[in-house]
């Protein structure tokens, strides 16, 4: 499992009418990046409101899933296209589960947090119809890490999974289809978790009791 490339934005571009500017245009650097609590040196987010902070530091998407993608669209899926900060190989981000932790290079620990939700300015990057709907029926959204520790890292380093939590919610699973049983195990486990997934899966447990 490594990092095949490490992507921060090349600059700003119009997006849809109703957001302004975005930062989705992420190209390949050369050299070492510095990670920090908010992602990547030289980097930026334009939404503020739905992007960013620290459990949406960095965004991670799997070089499998991308040829998935160039097959089904007929289409190159060059690195950074989908607005990712890390293109991995080897990585099975849909099946990482929330809260396992990677070790990038030498220094950067990160853990993962939750799947990306395709949103109007990814449509309007993409200028494929239907795409939010394709995206959520495909089932491989990429995942956001927060970072736990950080330093530097370049494309080639080596990523490890260092720890996996007691439970066995996947990035998919949050995306797509979540079963209540693995929710609730989830839950119980401890995991650490964003307020928004914690109270999703109180949700889905709560609609679960109402029809009980």
């Amino acid at each position: 499992m490594r990092l095949l490339t490490v992507n921060v934005v090349e600059k700003l571009i119009p997006g849809p009418k109703e957001t302004g500017f975005t930062a989705i245009d992420k190209r390949p650097q050369s050299g070492r990046v510095r990670v920090g609590e908010l992602g990547l040196a030289g980097d930026r987010v334009c939404d503020t409101k739905n992007h960013g902070g620290p459990d949406l530091a960095l965004y991670a998407y799997a070089e499998e899933d991308a040829d998935w993608w160039a097959a089904e669209l007929g289409r190159d899926i060059p690195t950074g296209l989908f607005g990712e900060n890390l293109r991995t190989e080897g990585v099975d981000i849909s099946g990482a589960l929330l809260g396992e932790v990677w070790r990038i290079g030498d220094e950067v620990e990160v853990m993962v947090r939750a799947p990306r939700i395709p949103c109007i300015t990814f449509q309007h990057r993409m200028q494929e119809p239907h795409w939010v709907k394709r995206f959520h029926q495909a089932g491989c959204p990429g995942a956001y890490l927060k970072v736990l520790r950080e330093g530097t890292i370049g494309a080639g380093d080596p990523i490890e999974i260092i720890s996996r939590p007691d439970h066995e919610v996947t990035i998919a699973e949050m995306f797509g289809a979540q079963d209540p049983a693995k929710l609730r195990r989830m839950l119980d486990s401890g995991v650490d978790l964003m307020d928004e997934l914690r109270d999703t899966a109180h949700r889905v447990l709560s609609r679960g009791l109402s029809r009980g």
